[in-house]
């Protein structure tokens, strides 16, 4: 995630025009403007705002990136702490005013409870694949208070017929991958973070290992985009 870090600081600094590329395992390439990451409030989409409106208590803020959503919740006044792999993005946070940033890996994060867990911009694929899903899950349990909740903004890779994406779905079958387990490397200005898998999940895989780890599943919001909110909370 290195490359998405500089990005973010090449923006901060005053690099409007900064995009970060992002690269799939079949060589689909996707410009991404990182003003997206520094948007106001009132450009929010409506998964974004349903997310925020139904966070609640102490909240931990996920691969927090700009700090965007963080900064939303804290002028609500409630008490956020946000959390990202690179320094770049808590030196970013801090700088944009995020009262409690922290550079930290979820899987060794053992602070809180938390009410909120928040991973939003499809940030649950950061747990890169099915057995990386169980792991957080397990491992969520320990971060959330009793009655917590974890609120998971993804995207089902079973919405979809542009032919790209179907062949990528097969190959993945062929494979013995789960289709939604998707090969990425993001660059910025030249610069190559290592292959990694990002996970993106249909709403039955997301139950069925939700449930599996103790926690009831609920369908939020869903767009045509194929894009949903889930909240999770501890049965």
């Amino acid at each position: 995630m290195a490359p998405h870090g500089r990005a973010l600081l090449a923006y901060s600094d005053g690099d409007l025009d900064a995009e970060l590329l992002v690269r799939r395992g079949d060589g689909r390439e996707e410009h991404l403007s990182v003003r997206y990451f520094f948007r106001p409030p009132e450009e929010f989409t409506t998964i974004e705002t349903t997310a925020l409106a139904q966070s609640r208590g102490r909240v931990l803020d996920v691969g927090a990136g700009s700090g965007l959503h963080s900064l939303a919740l804290q002028s609500d006044g409630m008490t956020v702490t946000a959390i990202d792999l690179t320094s770049e993005a808590v030196a970013v946070m801090a700088r944009r005013g995020v009262l409690d940033a922290r550079q930290a890996d979820v899987f060794r994060f053992h602070d809180g409870p938390f009410d909120t867990l928040l991973m939003l911009g499809h940030g649950i694929g950061m747990v890169q694949d099915l057995a990386g899903l169980d792991r957080f899950l397990a491992h969520a349990r320990g971060l959330v208070s009793d009655g917590g909740q974890l609120l998971v903004h993804t995207v089902d890779p079973t919405r979809t017929d542009d032919p790209a994406h179907l062949a990528y779905h097969e190959a993945s079958r062929r494979a013995g991958r789960y289709i939604g387990e998707i090969e990425l490397q993001f660059e910025f200005e030249g610069e190559r973070g290592a292959a990694c898998r990002w996970l993106i999940l249909d709403e039955p895989t997301l139950r069925r290992h939700a449930e599996a780890a103790g926690w009831d599943c609920e369908i939020l919001r869903e767009e045509e985009t194929g894009d949903y909110l889930a909240r999770l909370a501890r049965s």
